[in-house]
């Protein structure tokens, strides 16, 4: 059972498609927001969760205070789940002021290269067998859309290899959990030119 594990919307029981994808499990999600809380990264936030799956990670990111999430997800089956659990966490709100939650059933790339830019925060949940050329091509067109301060996570097998990262997004970590890794990454910043002394 998936369901949102904080926030207005806490305890809500996510729908997750029945087939071809792999919903982050509780203690994985529950490791990301604590790290995203930790930062300060979430209220407020906007968010583009890519690979969106069943939503999860998105819209857990509403619940605890982003205030404007893109679900991207190119199967329609999963697309619609996306937004049956839209809007089940939109009827939760129960007097909170509402996130805007939209799903968009496109590739992830294509998404990506008409994106609006000001991401805050980046989840980048692909299919284990997602080719390292393509993720490689899905951070290189995402780095120009990200914000200053911007947070990228991307979860991958662990027998993957470190994504490539484009210039415009510097690795931080990665944290291993069982057959889980997720890699932190953030809006790399520009080298200040060195002052004559």
């Amino acid at each position: 059972m998936t369901r949102i594990i904080a926030g207005f919307a806490g305890s809500l029981t996510l729908r997750v498609p029945r087939s071809g994808t792999r919903p982050t499990s509780d203690r994985v999600r529950e490791a990301i927001f604590s790290a995203l809380e930790a930062r300060d990264a979430i209220e407020g936030a906007r968010v583009l969760d890519l690979y969106a799956g069943s939503g999860a990670l998105g819209l857990e990111a509403a619940s605890r205070g982003a205030t404007d999430v893109v679900l991207v997800e190119r199967a329609k089956p999963a697309a619609d789940v996306c937004r049956a659990n839209a809007d089940a966490l939109l009827k939760a709100m129960r007097g909170h002021s509402a996130p805007h939650v939209r799903v968009v059933v496109r590739a992830v790339a294509a998404y990506l290269e008409g994106a609006p830019a000001g991401v805050d925060i980046a989840f980048i949940d692909p299919p284990y067998d997602l080719a390292e050329s393509a993720l490689a091509r899905d951070l290189e067109l995402l780095a120009p859309l990200l914000a200053p301060d911007a947070v990228v996570m991307v979860e991958r097998s662990s027998r993957s290899p470190e994504p490539q990262w484009p210039d415009g997004i510097a690795a931080e970590r990665r944290r291993d959990y069982g057959e889980t890794t997720l890699w932190w990454a953030s809006t790399a910043q520009p080298a200040l030119p060195s002052q004559p002394e």
